[in-house]
């Protein structure tokens, strides 16, 4: 398969990138690190009249702490460089920890941070992180930049709230709570695969060891990442005993629909929902009391 023709600029500059989007509009895609996007095109899922390669644009590669003890990604950042990052590691765990569960090693050497979000894929793992964590998306365009909350960022289906001229420039994500525990577990027909569901917990506990806030939040089971409200409410203020994390996990079923396909059926996806959540938010309450997991 091969995608039909379409006009090709790689501006070294992001004023350079976002006139381009400007002029361009609907017809415009920006091509990050390929390894979505150029497949789609290839079996003509997209059909842009123009590429935008934002490849040479240093300016955007980059991993720094952010204010009170957060962490900033550059949008075109490879997945293998904060893989490696002992910032990231330190800063953002749950970010750390599912990385290596991203594909393989050369599409992570590959594969922006950035563009992982704004494809927003709904089985992929980073639009789920970056609602587990309350992360935001910086938005720019030749009009201006804006920030979005990552609850408010995936709107549907491969669908965001970016605006045609726009582009995700960084994504923040702010410091872990005191006393936070975080768990990421999937399950997937082989390693590397899309999971047919992924589970992220982030949970701290107050002064007397009851759950003062819980984010769980899923991928592959609808059109895009998923929070498990039900779940939170159930745990919130309990004490994080086994009993009560099996309940808040039973309730976090109430808070998806999962699709069936060729890989699962939706009953099994609904199983998984369950049996995820409950090891996540186990292994999440376990490190925010300071046990070893």
């Amino acid at each position: 398969m091969k995608p039909p023709p379409f006009a090709y600029h790689a501006p070294t500059t992001l004023d350079e990138a976002l006139q381009l989007m400007a002029e361009h509009g609907y017809g415009a895609k920006a091509l990050a690190g390929g390894q979505s996007l150029i497949a789609t095109m290839n079996f003509r899922l997209s059909i842009p009249s123009v590429l935008i390669d934002l490849n040479r644009i240093r300016e955007l590669d980059y991993i720094e702490p952010a204010a009170g003890g957060g962490l900033r990604v550059g949008a075109m950042t490879r997945h293998a460089q904060v893989e490696k990052s002992e910032l990231a590691a330190e800063r953002a765990p749950l970010v750390h920890d599912t990385m290596p569960l991203i594909a393989h090693p050369q599409i992570r050497n590959r594969g922006t941070f950035g563009g992982s979000i704004a494809h927003a894929d709904p089985a992929a793992e980073l639009p789920a992180i970056l609602r587990a964590l309350q992360g935001r998306v910086k938005a720019q365009s030749a009009r201006g930049e804006r920030w979005i909350d990552a609850d408010d960022f995936f709107v549907g289906l491969f669908a965001t709230a970016l605006e045609p001229d726009e582009i995700v420039t960084e994504v923040q994500l702010p410091p872990m709570p005191a006393h936070s525990g975080w768990s990421v577990q999937e399950v997937a027909r082989r390693h590397g695969d899309f999971a047919l569901v992924a589970a992220f917990a982030l949970l701290s506990l107050d002064d007397k060891g009851a759950c003062r806030d819980v984010r769980l939040t899923f991928c592959g089971v609808g059109e895009g990442p998923a929070l498990a409200p039900s779940a939170a409410a159930a745990l919130k203020g309990q004490q994080p005993s086994e009993q009560a994390i099996k309940e808040a996990a039973a309730a976090a079923t109430n808070d998806v629909d999962p699709p069936g396909d060729v890989h699962a059926s939706s009953q099994f996806r609904r199983h998984l929902v369950k049996i995820l959540a409950e090891r996540a938010l186990s292994t999440a309450a376990a490190r925010a009391s300071g046990k070893e997991v």
